[in-house]
């Protein structure tokens, strides 16, 4: 099946339907950090493996990415990509840990793994619903995996592993404001990479042309 790009329209509905998820996983942080926080999604598209490093910074740039398998009628996998600077801002602040690092072996690394995995769970919880109710499919994401590496560490063997079935990911790029001048804007990658059967249908059901 060749490659290519989202044309505008379909670039529309699923910038429309991760605003819509970005929206509730805005009032769901806001409750969680207990501060007024704004989300938007500025950019949707669909690309090759090949392009996914280069868009979070290069295979060499650590980070922490949450990995999460979609069960249901459309499975595939599931990628939150946060920067470390952000992700540690994001602990600090559910934990009251002003001083807490990510690279810290104590007891307070179960608590920080707690704290990202909940994080990542609304994040993907409100996408995959808003997709859901678009598409009037049944979507399960599972307990995810957390991984702090270098992006090639993490994603490197995820994405072999499916690029054998697959060949598009689907970035959902994300942008959190917050008034906190210590941290404005936050901004995260959310990766859906879609099993082969799963991007036809689930580009069918939301009324799009697309062909393989």
């Amino acid at each position: 099946m060749s490659r290519k790009r989202l044309n505008e329209d379909q670039r529309d509905v699923l910038r429309e339907i991760g605003n819509i998820g970005a929206g509730n996983a805005a009032t769901a942080l806001s409750q969680l950090l207990n501060q007024k926080i704004d989300m938007k999604v500025p950019k949707v598209n669909v690309v090759g493996f090949d392009e996914v490093m280069d868009l979070i910074g290069g295979p060499e740039q650590t980070i922490v990415g949450l990995i999460f398998r979609i069960n249901g009628d459309i499975p595939g996998t599931v990628y939150v990509i946060l920067q470390i600077e952000e992700a540690e801002y994001l602990v600090r602040k559910l934990t009251n840990n002003p001083d807490y690092s990510l690279f810290d072996n104590t007891e307070n690394q179960e608590i920080a793994i707690s704290a990202l995995s909940e994080i990542g769970n609304i994040l993907t919880g409100t996408y995959l619903s808003a997709l859901s109710d678009f598409t009037t499919m049944n979507l399960q994401p599972s307990v995810p995996y957390l991984g702090i590496d270098m992006a090639g560490a993490i994603l490197t063997v995820g994405l072999i592993e499916i690029s054998h079935t697959s060949d598009y990911v689907i970035i959902i790029d994300t942008e959190m404001h917050q008034d906190d001048k210590q941290f404005e804007k936050i901004s995260g990658k959310f990766l859906f990479i879609p099993d082969p059967e799963s991007f036809h249908n689930l580009f069918t059901k939301l009324g799009i042309d697309y062909n393989d």
